[in-house]
């Protein structure tokens, strides 16, 4: 019997997108590929990322995003994603600033709440060597950090790196940001299945997106959150983006949209069917 626990669920928008990069991330072999969006401050480069993703980088951006170029690797919560070994005790970890950060501060955002994150997709294949996209643009879950820690880094970054040096090369540790700067550390175990670690990327996309829909921003999502049939609701989506029919038209402003889920058994039932479907490995019976 699934015990229920109160979290917040946190629908976050990250990777490349139209605006951010002028091209989607990658769906190969069904497997999702977030390329992280450039930047200008001096932090980690294309380049330093696994030939994976670099080419994917170069290849889908027709190389406008090469690999001398800096990018915000943010969330990190792939291992695999730089090329360097990662340091002893590294855990996934999310940065936050500004308006975004004062919106997740003003709505109690806390551990052992659940970032899922999610970006535009589009499916691709390998052609004469490249990486070309083959499918229409879709918005999809990628990844999960469940928060165990939550630092207020400020302008003190040196001064966290003491404490955690594993984070060196996260963005939010440089001193580039101002005092309002946050990290969000992940869980060593996600709560809900302790077989699971408190943060990654999924084997497989969730799309959100509504099939034969218009356009990326219509989602089909579940009866949970769809207020019109008595769901909790997300910042950013007033009464008006609702659609019915488990429909909704996301908003194209905002980076975290969250959902007080509270003690909502069916959200926390659609969490777990989120990584039995898309997570490999997992132990049923340790979860639930």
């Amino acid at each position: 019997m699934l015990q229920a626990e109160t979290v917040k669920i946190i629908f976050s928008r990250k990777g490349v997108d139209s605006a951010a990069g002028k091209c989607a991330s990658a769906i190969v072999e069904g497997r999702p590929l977030s390329i992280p969006i450039p930047t200008s401050k001096p932090t980690t480069c294309y380049g330093d990322l696994s030939p994976t993703l670099s080419q994917a980088a170069l290849h889908l951006s027709n190389g406008r995003l090469s690999s001398d170029q800096f990018c915000h690797l943010d969330p990190d919560i792939d291992r695999g994603a730089l090329k360097a070994r990662r340091p002893r005790g590294w855990r996934g970890a999310f940065g936050q600033v500004s308006h975004a950060l004062s919106h997740l501060k003003n709505n109690a955002v806390a551990p052992g709440d659940i970032f899922l994150f999610w970006g535009l997709y589009r499916d691709c294949r390998v052609d004469t060597g490249r990486l070309r996209y083959v499918g229409p643009r879709k918005h999809a879950i990628f990844g999960w950090l469940q928060i165990g820690e939550i630092i207020d880094v400020g302008t003190q970054g040196q001064q966290v790196l003491t404490r955690h040096p594993w984070l060196r090369s996260h963005p939010h540790v440089q001193p580039h940001y101002g005092e309002r700067n946050t990290i969000f550390v992940a869980s060593e175990s996600l709560s809900l299945c302790q077989g699971i670690p408190g943060y990654g990327v999924f084997n497989r996309p969730t799309i959100l997106s509504k099939e034969g829909a218009p356009g990326a921003s219509i989602w089909s999502v579940p009866a949970w959150l769809d207020p019109t049939e008595g769901g909790v609701g997300m910042t950013y989506h007033k009464s008006n983006r609702w659609l019915g029919e488990r429909t909704l038209k996301a908003a194209f402003r905002g980076q975290e949209f969250i959902a007080d889920a509270g003690h909502n058994i069916d959200a926390q039932e659609w969490l777990l069917a989120l990584f039995r479907d898309n997570y490999e490995g997992l132990d049923i019976c340790n979860c639930g």
